[in-house]
């Protein structure tokens, strides 16, 4: 829980000198997970993940603006240019792994930790596994690339304006899938259960981004989703979230 994006060229880095990445963002505690990151939606569930955890981790920032996401460097650890990336010095077998792919990443932390995956209340951890799996799933497959492609046209595709039917489809489509939260948050405190797990870090970095980036809640109708409201801010509240926000610096 030591985040820091400062290069000491000086500084040691054992085992993890085989991984290209580690070469260009140098860490200065070889011994921590090394996690590559931007606080965006996708970057900040790892960070929050790991501060849940309370994982000892050092942060490193990846420029979008000076395309360091497309170095020799970063696309041997991410071959999708895209963050997060971790790089685990105490792996499988006590080996390093390199990993990408948010969704993956939080399910092998959660995993190694042994917390976060299971809350659906009345059944066994296997099948609560299989249900936070199942939402996480639900937000890779659904509630991204609603939010991703309605965000694009709210914020930055406003000289296309004029192609309303596709814009119409688009709310259309954030409804659809807010509905399906909505529905499944009914008598439940969190997307399964009682206690928050991977997929609602997941999920409601997606949702936080739609109404808090995007300023999305006007034209989707939020006051349609109560339930959605309600989780969305108990997620906010979490001191894990708060710190995990502010990752990497």
């Amino acid at each position: 829980m030591c985040p820091t994006s400062l290069i000491d060229p000086g500084a040691g880095h054992g085992p993890l000198s085989a991984f290209p990445i580690a070469r260009r963002w140098l860490p200065r505690h070889p011994e921590r997970l090394q996690l590559y990151s931007l606080p965006t939606p996708s970057g900040v569930k790892v960070s929050i993940l790991l501060e849940a955890l309370e994982q000892p981790y050092e942060a490193h920032r990846v420029s979008f603006e000076g395309l360091q996401q497309l170095s020799a460097e970063f696309l041997a650890a991410s071959p999708n240019p895209k963050i997060p990336v971790i790089l685990d010095p105490h792996g499988p077998q006590g080996r390093p792994l390199l990993l990408c792919e948010s969704a993956a990443i939080l399910q092998y932390l959660a995993e190694r930790a042994g917390r976060l995956l299971d809350a659906e209340a009345g059944v066994g951890p296997e099948q609560a596994r299989w249900q936070t799996l199942q939402w996480l799933a639900f937000c890779t497959g659904n509630l991204r690339p609603a939010v991703s492609q309605l965000g694009y046209w709210l914020r930055l595709a406003g000289h296309r304006r004029s192609e309303s039917a596709h814009l119409a489809q688009l709310i259309s489509d954030m409804r659809r899938t807010l509905a399906v939260l909505e529905r499944q948050l009914d008598g439940r405190r969190w997307i399964t259960g009682p206690c928050w797990t991977i997929a609602d870090i997941a999920l409601w970095s997606w949702v936080r981004a739609l109404v808090r980036f995007y300023d999305a809640a006007r034209s989707i109708g939020w006051d349609d989703f109560p339930q959605v409201q309600r989780v969305l801010a108990a997620f906010e509240a979490e001191p894990a979230v708060r710190r995990g926000l502010q990752v990497p610096q």
